[in-house]
């Protein structure tokens, strides 16, 4: 696995793009390997994986497995590999949005995002965010792949709030990569 920047702030959105261009995952939702029960393994709304219990503490593990875990179409999640699938629980979201860049204004804007996982994403029509309300407050998310989302930290959603408030498009809301995300009823 190619190590990723801990943090976006000296890369220009061009140099994230060229990054999330070699980031590759494997095939999951081409296996069809047999069901092998529960993992054991849980992934809790901060981000933070558990197997037993305990936490898993390695980076270099928590990326792995997070490589390997897909959506089914019930909605649950499943570590895959060829031989196998295994079951996880996941609380909200499997990923967190932990960094946003943002480059450019507007109808100009690019927000890249950087996930618990070291995963690099950029908001845009394949990778849409989301912007719902959980318990009166504002839960965002963004799109990461195969159905499956990061929740956005709030220091994020912050950062994306004082750029949508700065913009004042009408309704409220983000541009990234050419497409718009209404988050009017948030704020």
């Amino acid at each position: 696995m190619p190590e990723l920047p801990a943090d976006l702030s000296r890369f220009s959105l061009s140099a994230i793009a060229d990054l999330v261009a070699i980031q590759k995952s494997p095939s999951v939702e081409n296996w069809n390997p047999p069901f092998c029960g529960h993992s054991r393994m849980q992934i809790r709304r901060d981000g933070s994986w558990l197997h037993e219990g305990s936490p898993i503490t390695r980076e270099t593990m928590v990326r792995l497995f997070s490589s390997i875990l897909r959506r089914e179409a019930d909605g649950s999640y499943s570590l895959v590999t060829p031989v196998e699938r295994l079951t996880i629980d996941v609380e909200d979201a499997p990923f967190v949005a932990v960094e946003v860049k943002n480059s450019g204004a507007g109808q100009s804007r690019s927000l890249a995002f950087r996930l618990n996982t070291g995963d690099l994403v950029i908001a845009g029509p394949d990778n849409p965010l989301r912007f719902a309300q959980s318990h009166g407050e504002p839960s965002p998310y963004l799109m990461v792949r195969g159905g499956m989302e990061a929740l956005i930290t709030r220091p994020v959603f912050y950062e994306l709030a004082d750029c949508a408030l700065e913009d004042a498009s009408v309704p409220l809301g983000l541009w990234s990569n050419g497409h718009f995300f209404a988050m009017d009823h948030l704020l």
